[in-house]
């Protein structure tokens, strides 16, 4: 389980930095109005909200390339 999360976690926490990079460069959080609430939210709020929507949707991403794959412990034949 450990490698399994590791397997996962790590690299969509390295792409969620570099997307956050990338969204956070062209939008500017000041700008974000929330949606049916009356709340302000400071911009390194946004920045965090941002990074934890980009690694949880990395994760999916990873975890289902993990699972079409087959697992680590699956023997498969090697590729042509």
């Amino acid at each position: 389980m450990a490698r399994l999360l590791m397997l996962v976690l790590w690299p969509s926490f390295l792409v969620a930095i570099v997307a956050e990079g990338f969204f956070f460069s062209f939008f500017d959080p000041a700008e974000f109005p929330v949606v049916g609430s009356n709340t302000v939210l400071t911009p390194i709020a946004v920045y965090t909200i941002g990074f934890f929507f980009f690694w949880t949707f990395c994760a999916l991403a990873s975890i289902l390339t993990y699972y079409l794959i087959g697992g680590a412990g699956e023997r498969r034949p090697p590729l042509r």
